[in-house]
C-alpha cells in the first residue's frame, strides 16, 4: 500500500463519518488536492458541499477558512489589506481568508468580477497582490468553490478564464434513499457532526503525497488516449473552443493522483474515461447555433467518450 493510498484512506473515512456516501467524489476531490488543482462544486442547495468541504479541511489538519460570496464582497475581503498603524508610522498586512491552505469559497458565482479576478490570481499562481507588494501562499493551497446552477438572480457569469483554473467541476447529487435516513439520523445531537472531525494526516504528508502523485506512471497508450479525447473536442464541429493544453495537463495530473489512491501505482485508461467529463465539462465553449439546438457541453462529452475506443492496456509491473 502506497504512502498516498494511506493518507487518502485516513481522510476519506473520517470524512465518511459526516457526509454519508458519495465516496468517489471525495477521492476525486482528494485526486484535485494531491494534483495541486482546484475543485468547483455545482450543485443545488443543501447537498453538502459546505459540510464536505469542513470535514475534509479538519481531517487534513489544514489551515481553513470560508469566504461567503455577495455582490458587495471586495477583493480585500478575498486578499487581505494593509492596515496604518500609528504607534509604528507604517502599513502592516494583514492577510485575507485566501491565503489560508484549504479555502471554501461558497457561491461563487454571487461575487462580482472584480472580485472574481482577484481570486483569479491566487489560484493562478498561488499569490496575491495588495498594493503593489506580492504575497505568496504556501502550497498546499487548495480551493473547492461552490456554484448553484439552477439560479441566476443576483449572480454573475464566472469568466472562462476562471473556469479554466479548476482542475474538476463535481456534482454531488441528492443521496439514496438509505443515506438520506443516516444523514437525517445523524441530526439526534446538537452539536454539528463535522465539528467531531479530528485531523488524521499533517500538512507534511500532504505534501509528500503531492511530489509522489506527479511519479506515478502513466503508459504511451493512456496518454495518446487522452489525446484523442481532446482531439476530438477541438474537431467537432458544433464546438468553438476544445480542451486546450491547460486543461490536458489537469486531467493528466488528476489520474496520476487518483491511481495512488486507489493502490496503483499506474494510471489506466479507465482512470482518464472517469476523469474526462469533470476535467472537460467547464473548459468546452460550444457554438452559438448548437446552442440553440439544444446540444450541451456534457452531452457532446458524453458523446465523444463512448465514440472514442479505449486502448487494450497491460497494467505496468
Amino acid at each position: 500500500m502506497n504512502n498516498v493510498n494511506e493518507v487518502s484512506e485516513k481522510i476519506l473515512n473520517a470524512v465518511k463519518e459526516v457526509f454519508k456516501g458519495k465516496e468517489q467524489i471525495i477521492e476525486m476531490i482528494l485526486a484535485g488536492l494531491f494534483a495541486g488543482g482546484h475543485v468547483l462544486l455545482e450543485d443545488v442547495p443543501g447537498t453538502g458541499k459546505t459540510v464536505l468541504a469542513k470535514a475534509l479541511a479538519k481531517a487534513s489538519g489544514l489551515d481553513f477558512a470560508r469566504i461567503q460570496c455577495t455582490p458587495d464582497l471586495m477583493p480585500s475581503d478575498v486578499t487581505g489589506s494593509s492596515v496604518w498603524l500609528p504607534s509604528s508610522q507604517t502599513f502592516e498586512f494583514r492577510p485575507g481568508p485566501v491565503l489560508n491552505s484549504l479555502v471554501l469559497v461558497d457561491e461563487l458565482n454571487r461575487a462580482t468580477p472584480r472580485t472574481q479576478s482577484a481570486l483569479l490570481e491566487a489560484m493562478a499562481e498561488s499569490q496575491v497582490s495588495v498594493d503593489g507588494i506580492i504575497h505568496k501562499i504556501e502550497k498546499p493551497f487548495f480551493v473547492i468553490a461552490t456554484e448553484n446552477p439552477v439560479e441566476s438572480e443576483g449572480t454573475f457569469p464566472l469568466p472562462e478564464a476562471q473556469k479554466d483554473r479548476f482542475m474538476l467541476t463535481l456534482s454531488i447529487g441528492y443521496p439514496s434513499e438509505a443515506e438520506e435516513a443516516e444523514i437525517i439520523t445523524s441530526q439526534r445531537t446538537t452539536v454539528h457532526p463535522v465539528e467531531n472531525v479530528v485531523a488524521v494526516t499533517s500538512r507534511e504528508e500532504i505534501l509528500q503525497c503531492m511530489e509522489k502523485a506527479v511519479q506515478t506512471y502513466v503508459d504511451d497508450s493512456v496518454v495518446q488516449y487522452l489525446i484523442e479525447l481532446v482531439r476530438h473536442t477541438r474537431n467537432d464541429d458544433r464546438v468553438l473552443a476544445g480542451i486546450s493544453p491547460r486543461g490536458s495537463i489537469a486531467i493528466y495530473k488528476a489520474v496520476q493522483s487518483y491511481a495512488l489512491i486507489k493502490g496503483r501505482d499506474y494510471v489506466t485508461p479507465e482512470d482518464v474515461k472517469l476523469f474526462a467529463l469533470p476535467v472537460f465539462r467547464k473548459r468546452l465553449i460550444l457554438k452559438g447555433e448548437a446552442l440553440v439546438k439544444g446540444y450541451s457541453a456534457e452531452g457532446i462529452i458524453r458523446e465523444i467518450i463512448e465514440k472514442v475506443p479505449v486502448p487494450a492496456f497491460k497494467a505496468h509491473v
